[in-house]
């Protein structure tokens, strides 16, 4: 069996990831082929595009999201994603029992005693007005059911545990602020969510197997658990094993790909890209050793953003005014210095970027400010 090392890992991750070039893809299509983006941060998806589409238009984004076409939704790991509306609805009921069992996971104590049935039914009756709420507002509602219950632990349950919600714009939009206001999922896009297969089969697990495997392989069981949080799928996988191809990893992890999907020369260059927090580029992985050195792994779940250089994280960046600061992680070459001062003046374009521009043509010559790396 052939053996990929981290750099084919690397150049593979990045070509499925539209990170090894640009693509010209409408942004729907890309928010599909990623599988959605982390979203929790309301803005990171707008740079996370931006580091992946040519001539991207954030307000194409916004747009999408007030039309319904893409929504904001806790999906995936628990996490606030940004997904389409169609792999919404499609895919939400074959996360039910991750979501409850890892809202469960914070808040055992605080729901002790709470029939989990008849709390959502009584935040279904409550949200059936079609009204906005947020979680304080339908924790509140039906708190005088169970008043030991903690509003929090009831309001987090009922969003992301039991009822299928999306937060509503202007949340999610560019430059919008605000907080998260919920409405239940099958009001705002007028349909209900497919409900599981009725014979008992997983044709949704293979589903995600294939879409994973499309934006992030070639990748191990464990990694596909680590992108999606769901522990059901070796039958999935193993439904699908005739249609795939495998390799090995250097720890001799079996590695599963679809059999046409890119797989670049290791020597392929790879351009600096910034990635927004918590992109999931990173996070996609258990075995995050193709992108991340080890000793910087802790970067991914503290919200930092990151920069690529060779493919790697090499450095953060945050902003200031019109300014992208970059701390490098490692001593950083002039040549590697000056394409990291590039694409961060890009950046600091389109984040100050006047409405209607689009890319990095407007909002002035941007700045970028590189900290000495690191001895």
């Amino acid at each position: 069996m052939t053996v990929l090392d981290a750099r084919a890992l690397n150049r593979a991750t990045l070509a499925r990831q539209l990170l090894l070039d640009r693509a010209d893809l409408p942004v729907p299509d890309a928010v599909a082929h990623l599988g959605g983006l982390q979203a929790q941060e309301p803005q990171e998806p707008f740079t996370g595009l931006w580091s992946r589409l040519r001539a991207f238009d954030p307000e194409e984004l916004s747009a999408l999201l007030t039309a319904r076409r893409v929504v904001r939704t806790h999906l995936m790991r628990r996490t606030v994603h940004l997904v389409t509306a169609d792999d919404a609805l499609a895919w939400r009921a074959r996360h039910d029992a991750m979501l409850r069992q890892r809202v469960l996971g914070v808040y055992r104590r605080e729901l002790d005693g709470v029939d989990l049935g008849e709390l959502a039914a009584a935040g279904a009756e409550v949200m059936s007005d079609g009204r906005p709420r947020t979680m304080p507002e339908l924790a509140r509602a039906v708190a005088g059911h169970w008043p030991h219950a903690g509003p929090r632990a009831l309001g987090e349950m009922l969003v992301a545990g039991l009822l299928p919600t999306v937060q509503l714009p202007p949340r999610g939009l560019w430059r919008a602020k605000g907080g998260a206001r919920y409405g239940l999922m099958s009001t705002w896009l007028g349909r209900e969510t497919d409900p599981p297969a009725p014979d008992g089969s997983d044709p949704v697990g293979q589903t995600l197997v294939r879409r994973y495997l499309a934006a992030y392989g070639p990748a191990a069981s464990a990694d596909l658990r680590a992108w999606c949080g769901l522990a059901g799928l070796p039958r999935a996988v193993s439904a699908l094993r005739g249609e795939l191809v495998s390799f090995r990893d250097e720890r001799g992890r079996e590695l599963l790909d679809l059999p046409g999907a890119p797989r670049p020369d290791p020597g392929t260059p790879a351009p600096v890209r910034f990635l927004p927090a918590f992109d999931n580029a990173v996070l996609g992985y258990d075995d995050r050793g193709r992108i991340i050195d080890a000793a910087h792994r802790g970067l991914s779940v503290a919200g930092a953003r990151l920069v690529l250089v060779d493919g790697r994280v090499a450095a953060t960046w945050t902003t200031e005014a019109d300014t992208v600061h970059v701390t490098p992680l490692r001593g950083l070459s002039r040549a590697e210095r000056d394409a990291v001062a590039e694409e961060g003046r890009a950046l600091a374009r389109f984040l100050h970027t006047d409405p209607g521009d689009c890319g990095d043509a407007g909002g002035g010559p941007g700045r970028v400010r590189i900290a000495a790396s690191p001895r």
